[in-house]
């Protein structure tokens, strides 16, 4: 284990192990958390690793601990790691004054404005940092991985998978935030970490990167059909399905009757999501 990788607790779960570590992280420039699931093969041999991005205003607690995910991943032996949604304590100003701006909304991008700039490298941490602290610290193949995500961290896993198409073997999403320039959420993030230039925004919407980039895996999505925040035009996956349509991406885009945006939902469609990507990762 890397003396930077501090062990912050521990507990057998489904005859693996969760852990939730703490770390310094230079791409940050502060102190980053994130939790693991370790299956029980991991015990004998290296094992396929699916990163999971929260949403707004989650930690990495929420998902380890809500979602019921880990026996899925021990029964189809993939590792999984949550990273926290943002810096923490960065010291800059504002930073916890509201709940969709700053702290647990790190939306999964590199920040270019002050003063985000300093601290909030979210995609970078996320597509390089820690997939080299867990290539160095457990017992993986980093060959094989894959990335999903619910809200925000819907949109992150699909900017992450269309940016990196190399790097992941399959991505999925629920009730992602699909088409972030054309949503208030969207535009209040990108104006703030990344200024008015919209040729930046760009860069972080999955519905614009999609036109130029196209995955060999279907990409799987789950929408609530009673989901305030779809229902409130924030997520917009029909323009996600239309971009998909126009460079004939192969997308599963299933309404679910009845669902809202909350844990429950993701719990109700998990086993899904992860026999998706085992489908992937396992081959």
């Amino acid at each position: 284990m890397s003396n930077s990788l501090s062990l912050k607790s521990e507990s057998r779960c489904f005859d693996g192990t969760v852990a939730y570590y703490t770390h310094h992280s230079f791409t940050c420039n502060c102190a980053m958390n994130f939790a693991v699931y370790l299956p029980p093969q991991a015990q004998s041999q290296p094992v396929p690793i699916l990163y999971y991005l929260s949403g707004l205003t989650c930690t990495e607690e929420n998902f380890i601990t809500k979602a019921g995910a880990q026996s899925y991943a021990a029964e189809l032996g993939i590792m999984l790691v949550v990273p926290d949604t943002s810096p923490r304590n960065t010291g800059i100003p504002g930073e916890d004054d509201t709940w969709d701006l700053g702290s647990g909304a790190g939306f999964y991008i590199d920040a270019t404005v002050k003063p985000w700039k300093q601290h909030y490298q979210m995609y970078s941490y996320v597509t390089q940092e820690l997939p080299a602290l867990i290539a160095a610290n457990f017992p993986v193949k980093p060959e094989k991985q894959s990335i999903f995500g619910h809200s925000m961290g819907g949109h992150g896993a699909l900017i992450c998978a269309l940016k990196n198409p190399q790097q992941y073997l399959s991505v999925s999403a629920l009730a992602p935030i699909a088409a972030p320039m054309n949503c208030p959420w969207g535009i209040n993030i990108f104006s703030a970490y990344l200024g008015e230039e919209q040729q930046q925004w760009q860069e972080y919407d999955a519905s614009e990167l999609i036109k130029k980039t196209q995955l060999d895996s279907v990409i799987l999505i789950d929408q609530g059909t009673a989901d305030e925040f779809y229902q409130q035009k924030q997520l917009l996956p029909e323009k996600f399905q239309a971009s998909c349509q126009q460079v004939e991406q192969n997308l599963n885009l299933r309404f679910q009757t009845g669902y809202d945006h909350s844990y429950f939902m993701i719990a109700s469609f998990i086993k899904d999501h992860m026999h998706h990507h085992a489908s992937y990762l396992n081959k």
